[in-house]
């Protein structure tokens, strides 16, 4: 499974496409859809506490995020 980063490359990630994403420390603030997300079929943004529990879940789309350390 690929991991979403905030690389500059041109690479984006399908948003929605899973249910499931693995994000790092990098990528804090987390936010829904993430950054290289293809955003025309996509919610509005929302900012997601991952800190302190190492888990979130997206109210719009479900998307559950994953922090790995």
């Amino acid at each position: 499974m690929a991991e979403p980063t905030k690389s500059t490359t041109t690479k984006t990630i399908p948003a929605n496409a899973q249910n499931r994403y693995e994000v790092t420390r990098d990528d804090l603030p987390l936010h829904c859809p993430m950054d290289g997300m293809s955003l025309w079929n996509s919610h509005p943004r929302v900012y997601l506490p991952i800190e302190d529990t190492g888990e979130a879940l997206c109210p719009y789309c479900g998307a559950k995020y994953i922090l790995k350390d």
